[in-house]
């Protein structure tokens, strides 16, 4: 990434410091008392044998060591504070800035999540929110000390001996240009490594989640060949930036070693002329081991902050995605009475690309609405819509006499109940997976809607019943539970508007016939929508419609599409019968 390009992150990652102010300020001017604090010590020490102890000034000698210890240990606690005071600093940054990702996450539509991967989201909250730390830890404030610290230092040298200085430093040229190369190089392979982990959280997500059909199609040996590629393109890049720092230390060590043969060669001659003294000489190897060091982690640090500002920039990324629902409406419904009336709704998940074209439908309140047609006709995409999962590009959906927008958005979705047929259960109890809808709901009133499903008696029979643990995604249940727990959770609010997404696709034949007699039940008291594939299943329903492609062929009554000789509804009705999955 360019680095005109680095300059409005760099400028948004020092905002994220606002809330922090203070702590920002006794950092940074921790890092400015450090550099002059450091050069004391050589100074001293040249001070201490040149104005002591070759003079053999013991009298106050002590007061001059007694300061050196003095200006040692204050280095050692400015450094020890300044390093502690940063690294609270950049945690408390990303604590904020972690939360604040994962809360604009759960503001998104539905359609962010279905184009992007799990695991690559995943890397954005933990991986790069954690690189982001160091760029405060490691980066910024530290560069700056050390730039200094090498001034103080460069200053303090030519102070002492100009000439002596200048034969030193005949090798920092060599010195810098090496540590430009390997910032460069390593700054490359920095981010194949990041683009590489991003890419195997996402592999592993996906593959972890996705197990079970692995295994049905033994696809095993597949998967792990998969891995295998991207986890030796992950490897590469780290040994690349390994090979970087293999070459890159020796070659600082060499050019030390060069700088220090000078300074013996020159300074020990000076001595001899009388040009040096021999507390110069012994101060100057201190004062190029405190110039070279920092220059030699420069590099280290300026690819952590690149590193920083670079997958900043991915995280400033999802932040600025607005693909959110509005929330503007302030009603607040007691009761979602009415008809429900879509007119002319256009709908697509991706532009030009459109789901629902000019579809006009009224959902008569009280009724039952049974959506039905082929795989892809929009059915779920239009129930989606009426509790605002989804915003419509064009045209109007009102509940009574008021667009849905008005209504505040999350007391919308209380009186909507949805059961959908890929039922998700968190790794916790029965009860509490139940309660997701509301926790202040009471055990009793569970227990009542269970009751009236016909879902208390297989609660019963689990371990430790309405307190069995519940493992991640329900993996420990079978369909039919986990679907039962779904209606209970969906119905215990006593919603005005119920979606069943094909509902009872995956229940076992007893536990459908108990689903279907508390559907024909529970639909009888409010407004229903029924989407289903088995047209045995909405055959009870007020009226019938038959989606294709986005548009609404027809609707009629069970009987009514039947009597029609060329009705679609009809030829997917007879083409079941004879498939037998009615």
């Amino acid at each position: 990434m360019a680095k005109k390009q680095l300059l409005p992150i760099f400028r948004r990652v020092l905002r994220l410091t606002t809330p922090f102010k203070k702590k920002f300020w006794t950092v940074s001017i921790l890092g400015l008392l450090i550099a002059p604090v450091a050069v004391l010590r050589p100074t001293l020490i040249k001070i201490m044998v040149d104005d002591y102890i070759i003079p053999k000034d013991v009298a106050h000698l002590w007061m001059i060591a007694a300061a050196t210890i003095g200006a040692i240990l204050l280095e050692a606690f400015l450094k020890y504070w300044f390093n502690y005071q940063s690294k609270w600093l950049g945690q408390a940054i990303i604590r904020q800035l972690r939360l604040q990702v994962f809360t604009h996450l759960l503001g998104r539509q539905l359609s962010f999540f279905n184009r992007t991967p799990i695991g690559t989201l995943t890397t954005r909250t933990i991986n790069d929110i954690e690189t982001i730390n160091t760029i405060f830890s490691q980066g910024l404030i530290t560069i700056v000390s050390d730039i200094l610290t090498m001034l103080f230092v460069i200053i303090m040298m030519l102070w002492t001996s100009w000439k002596l200085t200048l034969v030193v430093l005949t090798v920092f040229p060599l010195l810098i240009l090496s540590t430009y190369i390997f910032k460069e190089k390593v700054r490359a392979s920095y981010e194949v490594v990041r683009s590489q982990i991003s890419k195997m959280n996402a592999f592993l997500q996906e593959r972890i989640s996705g197990i079970h059909t692995i295994k049905i199609f033994r696809k095993e040996a597949d998967e792990a060949q998969k891995f295998k590629a991207i986890n030796r393109t992950y490897t590469q890049a780290n040994l690349n930036s390994i090979f970087y720092y293999a070459v890159f230390f020796p070659v600082i060590e060499l050019i030390t070693a060069i700088s220090s043969g000078l300074l013996i060669w020159y300074g020990a001659g000076g001595v001899l002329k009388g040009e040096v003294t021999i507390g110069t000489l012994i101060a100057f190897p201190l004062y190029i081991s405190m110039l070279y060091r920092p220059v030699r982690m420069m590099a280290d640090k300026f690819n952590t902050l690149q590193m920083g500002l670079i997958v900043a920039r991915r995280v400033f990324t999802i932040l600025d995605n607005d693909e959110a629902v509005q929330n503007t409406g302030t009603r607040i419904p007691t009761q979602l009475s009415g008809d429900i009336k879509l007119e002319q709704v256009y709908f697509s998940y991706q532009p030009g690309h459109p789901i629902l074209k000019d579809l006009s439908l009224v959902i008569p309140y009280g009724k039952t609405t049974a959506l039905v047609g082929t795989t892809g006709s929009g059915k779920t995409t239009l129930a989606g819509l009426l509790n605002r999962s989804y915003d419509i590009q064009q045209g109007q959906i009102f509940i009574g006499s008021y667009s849905i927008k008005e209504f505040e958005l999350h007391a919308l979705r209380k009186r909507i109940g949805v059961v959908l047929q890929d039922v998700f259960l968190f790794r916790a109890s029965v009860m509490e997976n139940i309660l997701m809808s509301n926790p202040n709901i009471s055990h009793q009133t569970v227990i009542e809607a269970a009751k009236e499903i016909g879902a208390h008696s297989f609660f019963e029979r689990l371990p430790n019943g309405y307190d069995f643990e519940v493992m991640e995604r329900g993996s420990n249940l079978s369909a039919g539970q986990r679907q039962l727990i779904s209606f209970v959770r969906a119905l215990i609010t006593n919603p005005d508007i119920l979606i069943l997404d094909e509902a009872t696709s995956s229940i076992d034949p007893a536990t459908e016939a108990v689903i279907q007699k508390a559907i024909a039940q529970i639909t009888e008291k409010r407004t229903s929508v029924i989407i289903a594939h088995r047209l045995g299943t909405v055959q009870k329903a007020d009226q019938i419609v038959v989606l294709d492609q986005g548009q609404i062929v027809e609707i009629g009554t069970h009987s009514e599409l039947l009597s029609r000789p060329q009705s679609r509804y009809r030829k997917l009705y007879q083409h079941q019968i004879k498939a037998g999955v009615l």
